[in-house]
């Protein structure tokens, strides 16, 4: 992760309702101006910004209205569209904790990673085989061509941290959940809420 130069401030996208995970992808429309701005600076520096879940109506301070942790993305592809929106794809890169909001046309903030290790490592091919069940049990019900590409992606996937957060991004609709186990620290303890939640489902 390091390779990648995580900056100590970015900016920050609220949006209600939506958490990224790590490993994720989340297609957008960039209309607002100060958000216009913000993928302007983004674009012209490091290509990364933040989304944080919106919680409730809108501040002048975003530390009053926005979740505490949110993922850094990386802008995969951006198109300016003729109106000057632009629509974009913002790949999860890593959890981060927003430390202090700065002042900014547009929300930004200084920010703390948060990488996401298993531990014990001992552990990790038995978390990698129940996470593979319980994506077992949550495709169950879909096309079986839907299923098979969904099982193929997360049989490639041989780190049950990255995996429990592509499952969570994939299978896990709602918001609440979604926020918690986003701010859950222990890989460990998100690989076991993730299948005792997708078993229950059979």
């Amino acid at each position: 992760m390091s390779s990648l130069n995580i900056p100590e401030t970015c900016g920050v996208m609220l949006l209600p309702d939506c958490t990224l995970f790590p490993h994720g992808g989340l297609p957008l429309h960039i209309f607002e101006p100060r958000y216009r701005m913000m993928l302007a600076d983004s674009l012209q520096g490091t290509c990364f910004f933040a989304v944080a879940r919106l919680l409730g109506k809108e501040m002048d301070d975003p530390s009053r209205c926005a979740s505490p942790v949110g993922t850094m993305g990386l802008v995969r592809a951006s198109r300016e569209l003729d109106d000057g929106t632009s629509n974009l794809l913002l790949h999860g890169v890593i959890r981060v904790k927003f430390v202090d909001w700065l002042d900014s046309p547009y929300p930004k903030a200084r920010i703390m990673p948060v990488p996401s290790l298993f531990e014990p490592e001992s552990q990790a091919k038995g978390a990698l085989e129940a996470l593979h069940e319980a994506a077992d049990h949550v495709t169950r019900g879909l096309p079986s061509e839907v299923r098979e590409a969904l099982v193929n992606m997360t049989e490639q996937i041989d780190d049950p941290s990255i995996l429990a957060d592509v499952m969570a991004q994939q299978f896990l609709h709602d918001p609440d959940e979604r926020q918690d186990l986003l701010e859950m620290e222990s890989a460990a303890a998100r690989v076991a809420w993730i299948c005792r939640k997708f078993e229950a489902l059979s």
